[in-house]
């Protein structure tokens, strides 16, 4: 039986979530879209986007006080992320979306709420429920560093349908359900917004 252990990011080798997000489109976004917003996440180089996110998580410093996700392993193996910190931080979320806001007065500035943003699942381990063992992992992570609140984004099937692999990389009702999230909106057809207060 594998062996599942969840580290955050700023613990581990940055090459590790390198391994995670591989040459697909995770890889190329590098966990920048949510963070920078369409415009300036679609102009940047991708090494450039690289370099932020080894900023952001931290990597290889146990010692900061601040990192961006959670690695987890399979027994040696890196093969999931979520990127998880506070809200302000992802500001395609913080202007005109309406999926944060529609319908909701909060302050868009509190960094007491955090937002699990981003799941990855390497090619090869999907279809092991790691997703949700990830959404668990962001809200620990969340949790132990000082968070009020944890939200999510998740987004569900159109009509009938299903979601594809690109689409759940915001994650889906009921891996947050399980993490203990519960829906608090429906701002579109296909977004929900859930959240667990810690």
């Amino acid at each position: 039986m594998a062996t599942l252990t969840a580290r955050p990011a700023d613990e581990v080798p940055f090459e590790d979530l390198q391994t995670v997000l591989g040459t697909s489109q995770a890889g190329r976004c590098q966990c920048q879209r949510q963070v920078l917003g369409d415009r300036d996440w679609w102009f940047m180089p991708l090494e450039e986007r690289r370099l932020r996110l080894a900023e952001l998580t931290c990597a290889g410093d146990p010692d900061s006080p601040v990192t961006s996700g959670v690695v987890l392993y399979v027994d040696e193996d890196p093969a999931g992320w979520v990127a998880v910190g506070p809200r302000p931080t992802y500001r395609r979320y913080y202007g005109r979306s309406p999926v944060a806001w529609r319908g909701r007065h909060e302050d868009r500035d509190d960094d007491g709420v955090w937002l699990a943003a981003c799941f990855v699942v390497r090619a090869g381990f999907r279809g092991q429920g790691l997703m949700y063992e990830l959404a668990r992992c962001a809200v620990d992570l969340a949790r132990a560093r000082g968070a009020r609140a944890l939200e999510g984004y998740p987004i569900v099937a159109a009509d009938g349908g299903e979601v594809i692999w690109d689409e759940a990389s915001v994650g889906v009702p009921q891996v947050f359900a399980a993490a203990g999230l519960s829906e608090v909106a429906a701002p579109t057809s296909r977004r929900r917004v859930m959240r667990i207060e810690l």
